[in-house]
């Protein structure tokens, strides 16, 4: 695995994992890379520093274990605390954010869907989104 700092056009920074330098360009290349802030496929790595081979592993480094596993669990219990205590309104999202933001609903935690324009409009407005972590892959689906 490899991880890539990104950033999209409006200088949101993120980071991506991929198999190999190949597997980021061939999505690159495809268009499949998105700003999970707004939705937009203008993405580019990042100046990254190089990792320097021949480092020591510290106790700590073995006790917590592999970063992907450690990065999937935090992901998986964000997903599950906000599937837990947030209201789901699925495809009425943008239009319960907006109403939220505006002081003409409830103000409270929400989820649900969204199209990348409606994404795009809302941060536009200041109104604060954020993906959903995806759920994390059923172990009959890992290899």
């Amino acid at each position: 695995m490899i991880k890539y700092a990104l950033v999209c056009e409006r200088d949101h920074g993120f980071e991506g994992w991929f198999g190999s330098s190949t597997d980021y360009d061939d999505q690159h290349a495809r268009g499949l890379l998105e700003c999970p802030v707004c939705a937009t496929r203008a993405v580019r790595k990042q100046i990254m520093a190089p990792a320097l081979a021949g480092v020591r592993k510290t106790a700590q480094d073995e006790v917590s274990g592999p970063p992907q596993a450690m990065m999937m669990e935090a992901l998986s219990r964000i997903r599950r605390h906000v599937e837990e205590n947030f209201d789901d309104v699925g495809d009425a999202f943008a239009k319960e954010a907006r109403a939220i933001h505006e002081g003409k609903s409830e103000e409270r935690g929400i989820y649900g869907q969204a199209s990348p324009k409606e994404v795009r409009e809302l941060v536009e407005d200041g109104i604060p989104v954020a993906p959903l972590p995806p759920e994390p892959p059923k172990k009959t689906q890992l290899n």
